[in-house]
């Protein structure tokens, strides 16, 4: 058994109308610096999003969804974003910020393994369903 290992990890919302404070969670972004982890899992589930927000630009939101998939994975496609550290990447993208897509604040945990950590996540705060990982 390997030795666990801190991560934090932060949950991506839509944030239609910013000014209700209402959000639907669409993804979790998680960083393990001593494993050099840094890994995203995002579904926006279409149908649900405009049975909560009718008037929500789906194909912005999307656009946004994939330039963060490219920001977490350093994909050019990202620009110079894409060429910071992992960690650097990470903490631009959890910034606070006002708009349609917004970021959990930052929470920790610990892990043998990152990825599974990132599943384990994704199905429980995105998907609403617990995981079945070993």
């Amino acid at each position: 058994m390997s030795a666990l290992s801190p991560f934090d990890y932060a949950v991506l919302r839509v944030v239609p109308l910013v000014e209700r404070e209402e959000f639907l969670n669409v993804g979790v972004i998680l960083l393990c610096r001593p494993r050099a982890f840094l890994g995203v899992k995002i579904h926006l589930d279409i149908a649900r999003l405009l049975a909560f927000a009718p008037q929500a630009d789906v194909p912005a939101i999307q656009a946004h969804l994939h330039f963060i998939t490219d920001l977490v994975t350093g994909d050019p496609q990202a620009g110079s974003l894409g060429e910071l550290s992992p960690p650097e990447r990470f903490h631009w993208l959890t910034s606070p910020r006002s708009t349609t897509i917004q970021v959990s604040p930052v929470h920790p945990g610990l892990c043998d393994d990152p990825a599974a950590a990132l599943h384990d996540l994704y199905a429980r705060l995105v998907v609403g369903v617990e995981s079945h990982l070993p």
